[in-house]
């Protein structure tokens, strides 16, 4: 009797570690069918989220001293969980103007070719720098520069010629919206990306700044109106922040609506820069931002973040809930 019972108990025994190797992988996946936030480790700010074919793409600011911001990384994924990453798709060497201080990438595919618009140089009024555009024939790059020199390199309307946007509208019509310094214009570009066609009153860059604007702005249209987003407070401190306005028009009027994205106390601090992107032929849409973590103090150690974004029945902006569960795996 002894014996079997002994017998009995290793049994069990056996058994359990059977099932929790079972278990363990099947707890594993679960977990892995979201993003978490991070979505990818190390410092990366000023996120461009963008849908090409059936491939999510980031392109971030590599987040470090303005001297070290030499080049620019991406990152795809088939479903917002599980992301691959592409050095350096574009850097100093290859567009020469550009010596430090490359930003907040926007990139936007036209025909056969992708064209990456970015700010460089941090630049100031008689200094070389501004936004600038390479191309690739691939979304991973290489890029390569395209103009030989910045699109925009001086400074209209007091806007800081940074953090651009590329806005495709409804008639076929591209516009780079862009802007620092509590400034925003918005320019229409010529097809080809050279240059700008002038608005039909003459002026090429217009001024469309709204209240409390402070940088990264984005445009996007939602079931036939115009959204425009941007941030609020300064970037190296925990009140960075996210608002918006609505209007029938990219050229506004925009009266400022409210903000939607902000600091959690307990989750993250410094909310801020951001893009959006829609599942193509759905009303669902995602909002992916840098913030930075509780855990640091230095500027710089800022890292790029997914949540959802919701509407409500009137076309309102929801507040954002920062999270560090991310969302669950969405593939195209």
């Amino acid at each position: 009797m002894k014996k079997f019972l002994l017998s009995t108990a290793a049994s069990l025994v056996v058994a359990q570690l059977a099932f929790s190797q079972v278990a363990s992988p099947a707890k594993s996946t679960k977990l892995a069918a979201r993003s978490g936030n991070p979505i990818f480790p190390g410092w990366y700010a000023d996120p461009e989220a963008v849908i090409f074919g059936k491939t999510y793409w980031v392109y971030p600011t590599y987040s470090a001293p303005f001297n070290q911001q030499v080049f620019l990384d991406a990152f795809s994924s088939p479903d917002l969980v599980h992301w691959t990453k592409h050095p350096r798709i574009v850097d100093t060497t290859s567009i020469r103007w550009a010596r430090r201080a490359m930003w907040a990438p926007a990139v936007v595919q036209k025909g056969k070719q992708y064209f990456l618009f970015f700010g460089a140089n941090d630049v100031h009024e008689g200094e070389v720098g501004g936004i600038g555009v390479a191309v690739a024939d691939r979304p991973e790059g290489p890029f390569r520069d395209y103009l030989g020199k910045p699109l925009v390199g001086n400074i209209h309307n007091g806007a800081q010629p940074i953090d651009q946007f590329v806005f495709l509208d409804k008639d076929g019509q591209y516009y780079l919206v862009y802007g620092g310094w509590s400034h925003c214009n918005i320019a229409r570009l010529k097809p080809d990306f050279t240059g700008f066609l002038p608005f039909p009153d003459g002026t090429i860059y217009k001024e469309i700044t709204p209240q409390n604007y402070v940088e990264g702005p984005i445009m996007f249209r939602r079931q036939g109106r115009y959204y425009f987003m941007w941030s609020e407070g300064g970037w190296a401190g925990p009140d960075y922040s996210v608002a918006y306005a609505v209007a029938d028009s990219p050229l506004g009027p925009w009266q400022r609506a409210g903000k939607i994205l902000q600091q959690d106390p307990a989750v993250a601090t410094g909310a801020g820069h951001h893009s959006v992107v829609q599942v193509p032929g759905t009303d669902e849409w995602y909002i992916v931002y840098h913030r930075r973590p509780l855990t640091e103090t230095d500027q710089n150690h800022r890292v790029t973040c997914i949540d959802r974004l919701y509407f409500d029945a009137q076309g309102r902006i929801q507040p954002v809930s920062i999270t560090q569960e991310g969302v669950p795996a969405r593939k195209l």
